[in-house]
């Protein structure tokens, strides 16, 4: 006896009839005007890819009757789908969630003087490997080496494509198949589960914990110290902390100690920064310049986060050490484009001048900028779309908590003003899900059924740009 397969049954007499209902793709593309300017390729798999989902749907059973698969019932839909296409997956959206360096959203904003040095080199033939002194091959760490050793008062610098690789190439370089020592309070994770002991495998060097986890002293790592240590760690805990009976070595002491053993000491910074930001009531973190002070052989840290920068990890430290990490054949593989040193050289000579790298630098501006500019943002917001949408959701201004975002400060709180909305016709999830659907998306965050629009991260020019979008979200119908 055979049986037949459920695959094999025919569909129903009703559901075959709307199958041969739905039209060909040659008379469907007969039907279209309007799009010669867009590529064939695209229009045809459009096409398709709407026919498709119509006979998926039949065969789901998903309600489709005949006048869905009209003429007038189809067009709509496919111009939907080809407008979608047709937007680039990679856009700007307008950030309104108070978080300054966004991991999601790119993180840190680059600087007007860097934007300019992208499209100039972007456009332009530029000497990223030509020594223009010598008329020879040059190295393209030169052009932003010199700069960051004169900002931080390091002897040498390197810069790797983020700071996990920056990470990986020091700990395969100076410990590969040796022992790495670190306190057990600093094996930190990340975002996207990069974990320190993780990355220390990868490299080919052994962990070797000590201390407990709220409290390492310096005994624990002179105790560890073996013919097969090869480093000693610091991993600057960033993004999170920890209170209570607490205590962790200063750095002094740990440099000091690897003096004595004749063994490097490096430290992780994580989301380093050039300035020290405490004067706006920004909670005290170590800059890059104070670590290599205390006399730290080698120190890592991200390019596009309190730096204010593009994507990188630098590597910065004693020249013996630093040469030794640039003759790693891996650093190939993880250095840097000319669109990233192109954006950190302009961000670096910013610092020259603090007063300016504060003015210009986006993430550095966000950070310290005043209450009261804030304020003023939320109410002009508030000018252009509180009438408009009084019948739409209640609009009103919010005194809230920003935050420095990027693993960095995670205890600091900055007090900020948001227009907060709350919707009368439809729920304030439907309302975030409209908001990031538009062609310019707007991310803000929820809370209280509130939708909050935290105006700190929110800039000038985009003020009248988020207005017009949420008259288009309310008023055009969309939710």
């Amino acid at each position: 006896m055979t049986t037949k397969n459920k695959s094999d049954e025919k569909p129903p007499a009703a559901v075959q009839a709307l199958l041969r209902a739905i039209p060909k793709v040659d008379e469907f593309l007969g039907w279209l005007v309007d799009v010669d300017d867009v590529p064939e390729v695209l229009v045809k798999n459009t096409v398709r890819g709407l026919l498709d989902q119509m006979r998926q749907a039949i065969l789901a059973g998903a309600g489709i009757s005949k006048s869905d698969l009209a003429k007038d019932a189809l067009l709509p839909r496919f111009h939907k789908m080809l407008r979608a296409k047709l937007r680039p997956n990679f856009r700007t959206v307008i950030n309104g969630t108070g978080v300054v360096v966004h991991t999601n959203l790119g993180r840190s904003l680059l600087p007007a003087a860097a934007m300019d040095s992208l499209l100039a080199v972007g456009a332009r033939y530029s000497n990223l490997e030509f020594n223009l002194a010598t008329g020879k091959r040059g190295s393209r760490y030169s052009l932003v080496e010199e700069l960051l050793c004169e900002l931080t008062g390091a002897e040498a610098a390197l810069v790797v494509n983020n700071n996990a690789a920056a990470v990986m190439l020091v700990l395969e370089t100076l410990a590969q198949g040796r022992e790495v020592i670190v306190s057990r309070g600093q094996l930190v994770e990340i975002g996207g589960s990069f974990r320190i002991p993780d990355v220390m495998a990868k490299s080919g060097a052994t962990l070797v914990e000590v201390g407990a986890t709220n409290r390492t002293h310096l005994r624990d790592y002179e105790n560890a110290i073996t013919d097969e240590t090869a480093l000693l760690l610091k991993v600057h805990t960033s993004n999170y902390r920890m209170i209570g009976f607490t205590s962790e070595v200063p750095l002094p002491e740990l440099v000091a100690l690897g003096a004595e053993h004749n063994l490097p000491v490096m430290e992780d910074l994580g989301s380093g920064c050039l300035i020290d930001l405490s004067r706006f009531g920004l909670e005290k973190e170590p800059t890059v310049g104070e670590v290599i002070k205390a006399g730290v052989d080698v120190v890592t840290f991200s390019g596009d986060k309190l730096l204010g920068g593009p994507q990188a990890g630098l590597i910065l430290g004693k020249k013996e050490i630093i040469d030794r990490i640039k003759k790693n054949p891996m650093n190939r593989a993880l250095r840097i484009d000319k669109f990233t040193l192109a954006g950190l050289e302009s961000v670096l000579r910013l610092y020259y001048d603090e007063e300016k790298a504060l003015a210009e630098i986006p993430t550095l501006a966000m950070l310290a900028m005043p209450l009261e500019v804030i304020d003023r943002r939320a109410r002009r917001l508030m000018r252009r779309i509180k009438k408009r949408l009084a019948e739409f959701c209640l609009v009103e201004l919010a005194t809230i908590d920003s935050r420095v975002g990027g693993g960095a400060m995670p205890e600091q709180s900055l007090v900020s003003r948001a227009v907060a909305l709350q919707p009368k016709g439809c729920s304030v999830n439907e309302l975030e899900a409209a908001l990031r659907g538009l062609a310019v998306p707007v991310i803000g965050r929820i809370e209280n059924e509130r939708l909050l629009l935290d105006l700190r991260t929110v800039s000038d020019q985009e003020v009248s740009q988020l207005a017009e979008c949420l008259l288009a979200v309310f008023e055009g119908e969309i939710l």
